[in-house]
């Protein structure tokens, strides 16, 4: 007879606005949570630079600090970009710096490393390639997960929300509070969208990793018992006027 667990759905609402570093530079636990629908859903609007911004900034920000740090002056986006592709060994890197350094310009981009404070999505708002909304609210209406409980495997989980004033760019945070204690939490962007009720779902693979290492940390084994899911919508605001 199969052992099973089951899940239990908590709804996390955080509908105040603060910042907070992108949960993908410290998650360790994407393997096992997919995004299946992704809300807002952006359609055909062209070239959106506001996610390559966030993950270009949380791959290289910490490179580009470094570079700068120990450089000096950085004469041009050539150069600093040129230097990064060299450290990281990704031209793509590169190519992406160039882009992104090149709508401001060297001594700006510099700056605004520097102001962001190692912190992707508020470096990529201050870039302006993402969009910032002040008013931003959000409440959850909706929150299941299917099957409810069940032998390891792959588990449905579906939310919805509703916003009066729309939102502005931040995360979706998935996070199970495992028997074991072991963390398994996952962050996706999230866009700016106009006012409305909006619908989202992911994918739970209730398994083992076959490639966690336990050497490099605990491994989940989604052994028998309850675990809560939570699911929360972190915002950001324009951190310049606080800052000094």
């Amino acid at each position: 007879m199969k052992q099973s667990f089951a899940l239990l759905a908590v709804v996390a609402l955080l509908s105040q606005t603060f910042a907070l570093p992108f949960v993908g530079s410290v998650n360790q636990k994407q393997h096992y949570i997919t995004q299946l629908v992704q809300v807002p859903d952006r359609g055909n609007l062209g070239v959106d630079l506001c996610p390559t911004c966030i993950q270009f900034t949380d791959q290289a920000i910490d490179v580009l600090l470094n570079i700068i740090l120990n450089s000096g002056v950085v004469g041009t986006c050539g150069t600093l970009c040129s230097a990064l592709a060299t450290k990281t060994g990704s031209q793509a890197l590169g190519a992406v710096c160039n882009i992104l350094c090149d709508v401001v310009g060297i001594e700006e981009f510099v700056k605004l490393l520097q102001k962001a404070d190692l912190d992707p999505i508020y470096f990529c708002e201050l870039l302006k390639t993402c969009a910032i909304n002040d008013n931003g609210d959000a409440k959850i209406t909706t929150f299941s997960v299917s099957p409810s409980s069940g032998p390891q495997g792959t588990f449905r989980i579906d939310f919805g929300y509703t916003s009066m004033n729309g939102t502005g760019t931040g995360e979706i945070v998935l996070e199970v509070m495992t028997v074991d204690g072991i963390p398994v939490e996952s962050g996706f962007i999230h866009e700016l969208a106009q006012a409305g009720n909006y619908t989202s779902s992911f994918s739970l693979k209730a398994q083992p990793d076959p490639n966690c290492d336990p050497s490099q940390g605990p491994c989940e084994q989604w052994i028998p018992g309850d675990y809560d899911v939570k699911i929360g919508k972190q915002l950001l605001y324009d951190k310049s006027s606080s800052k000094t």
